[in-house]
């Protein structure tokens, strides 16, 4: 930017003459003047942005000259750059409002920076020759977005039925100045005598032009308007047009009294059994809602104030009926109808029960409880089909009877009882024999029935047997075996005995028969099957010789009979006849009649042990 030339300069400038005075005195008053017919043009600009102002006139070639001014109604003009078309040089007034923001360009373009609202004006480009002065006119408008509307002054919560300062919507530092408008959930509040009471506010800054737009929203609100949601606009004209700015919404509390309460358990099972804790729960409608009720408890001569929980520990079946609660002043009311679930289960007997075997055990299980609950029974945790029954006990229906019941409506409602049945009895035994296959042994048993477990002893003739097995020990009864080879014939006895008594029983067994041969001792295990089967074939033939021989003899002593008969002498010739038979026979009828009193003491001494 080019300075103003000094005084002294100026002074030392040659006088004009008479006729360019009169020109230019021509031109001062042309400038006061818009000429008609140049047209207006508008600059619009954002505040704080640089104003840019073409001179819209075309650049004669005669131009000595152009300035800009500005107009203000009924103030003088103001007179604020120069630059000389012919010296080049630029030229600023001395103007406070715009020192230091002007720039003139070559083309007499006008720029303006950190635009204000005070730029709002009529400028005019003056382009001048020796012959004319020609003007072009421009309006500027600034245009400042103002902040965003905010709800200040909010009231901390809203009564119903009373009219109340809500809040104030605030918008700053705008310009040209704009407009508030009030919403409701997105529909514009209007004035409503009674309901809805608005109050607008403009303040302007002096300093600055810009202008705070304030209004205040008064209200009555309903029970409807919980959660609704309060906002305001702000309206204002910017470079491009018409703008609107929204503000955040806003929630308000709003207070309205209690219309209804309402009594509730609270838990987490859908029913309550004896034993449980109820948590009793009464509330209002109302906001804020009521802090304290009274409650109504079945059995309680007087109702309980308490907050709006109640608990109830450990309830007992009677604790079922109606529950109330009610607002202190008991004009509200609320009941609920509660049932306590019980179930009782009694079995007799029960516990642990000793019987003795073949007694009789009734058996009963009973159940009481608030609904229709089944019975079922387990014995060792197997299921029971039946109910147990026991007219004879025997050692099979000893164990651990389990007798629930559950009530299916009700989580966690189950009870059951068990009866351990010990069935006792003193030792029972029966003995018997059985001799290998192959001939070379004999197995003993003795069959041992009693409970608690009989302990057996074996002995013999030849004293105490040690070498035993036993069978599992099931329903009271196991066996006992030996295994022996007796070379002549002994008496076994097994002795069982346990806490109620001591049995004792003996079995006579005859001696095993082995071969004497000599070549039967040498014959190897190769060779065992041929020598049985040589011995088998051997017995067949003896034996049929033997019946053979019978046959004949008793053929002959029939004969010899009808003869003696015939001469008196039967008795002697029949005793001779028999000490005439084979001897190999007479060995075999000796065994065979030592085997039928061995049996024959063997079933007396069966007979004993079960007497």
């Amino acid at each position: 930017m080019e300075s103003p030339a000094p005084a002294a300069a100026r002074a030392r400038r040659p006088l004009p003459s008479p006729s360019l005075l009169v020109l230019r005195v021509g031109w001062l008053l042309a400038a006061l003047c818009l000429r008609p017919g140049l047209g207006l043009h508008t600059v619009n600009t954002v505040y704080g942005d640089t104003i840019v102002l073409p001179c819209h006139l075309e650049i004669p070639d005669d131009l000595m000259f152009g300035k800009w001014k500005y107009e203000i109604a009924n103030k003088p003009s103001e007179f604020i750059a120069f630059r000389s078309a012919t010296k080049k040089n630029v030229q600023y007034d001395d103007v406070p409002e715009y020192k230091d923001r002007i720039n003139l360009s070559e083309n007499y373009t006008l720029s303006i920076n950190n635009a204000r609202i005070s730029d709002e004006k009529k400028f005019v480009c003056m382009l001048v020759t020796e012959e004319n002065v020609f003007e072009q006119p421009t309006i500027v408008k600034v245009f400042k977005q103002p902040s965003q509307p905010e709800i200040v002054s909010r009231a901390e919560f809203l009564e119903t039925e009373q009219l109340k300062m809500l809040g104030q919507c605030v918008a700053k530092d705008g310009y040209p100045k704009g407009s508030l408008i009030w919403f409701k959930n997105g529909v514009v509040l209007q004035p409503v005598d009674g309901t809805v009471a608005i109050y607008e506010q403009t303040n302007l800054d002096k300093a600055s032009g810009l202008y705070t737009l304030v209004s205040s929203l008064e209200y009555k609100p309903t029970k409807e308007d919980t959660d609704a949601q309060f906002t305001c606009t702000v309206t204002y004209f910017g470079p491009t047009g018409q703008e609107t700015i929204r503000s955040e919404p806003v929630v308000f509390d709003i207070h309205y009294p209690t219309e209804r309460v309402k009594i509730e358990v609270v838990s987490q099972r859908n029913t309550i059994k004896e034993g449980d804790n109820i948590t009793l729960k009464c509330s209002g409608n109302g906001n804020p809602p009521p802090q304290e009720f009274l409650f109504y408890i079945p059995g309680e001569p007087e109702p309980i104030r308490s907050s709006s929980l109640y608990v109830l520990i450990d309830v007992r079946r009677n604790a079922s009926g109606e529950y109330r609660c009610s607002l202190t002043d008991e004009s509200l009311m609320d009941s609920i109808i509660i049932t306590v679930h019980y179930l009782d289960l009694s079995l007799i007997p029960s516990g642990e029960v000793i019987k003795q075997i073949g007694e009789a055990l009734p058996v009963s299980c009973t159940i009481s409880s608030s609904r229709n609950a089944t019975i079922s029974w387990l014995k060792d945790n197997a299921r029971l089909r039946s109910i147990p029954s026991f007219s004879s006990l025997q050692y099979q229906d000893a164990g651990n009877y389990i007798c629930e019941t559950t009530l299916q409506e009700v989580e966690g409602l189950k009870k059951r009882q068990i009866l351990t049945l010990i069935v006792q009895g003193k030792p029972q035994i029966k003995m018997s024999k059985r001799t290998s296959t192959d001939g070379l042994y004999k197995t003993v048993a003795c069959h041992v029935e009693g409970f608690p477990k009989p302990a057996v002893q074996w002995t013999s003739t030849g004293g105490v047997i040690n070498k035993t097995e036993e069978t599992k020990y099931i329903n009271g009864k196991f066996t006992s075996k030996i295994k022996i080879a007796p070379e002549e014939n002994v008496t076994l006895t097994c002795i069982a005995e346990n806490q109620l008594e001591r049995t004792v029983n003996s079995l006579n067994v005859s001696a095993i028969s082995i071969p004497e041969s000599d070549e039967l001792e040498e014959k190897t295990d190769d060779n065992r099957e041929n020598a049985s089967d040589q011995a088998k074939l051997i017995i067949g033939i003896v034996v049929g010789l033997l019946l053979a021989a019978l046959v004949a003899g008793v053929a002959y002593w029939v004969c010899m009979k009808k003869s003696k008969e015939a001469n008196g002498e039967p008795e002697k010739e029949a005793a001779q006849n028999i000490q005439n038979l084979p001897r190999s026979a007479s060995k075999h009828v000796d065994k065979d009649l030592g085997n039928i009193e061995e049996n024959k003491k063997l079933e007396e001494n069966n007979h004993k042990s079960e007497a």
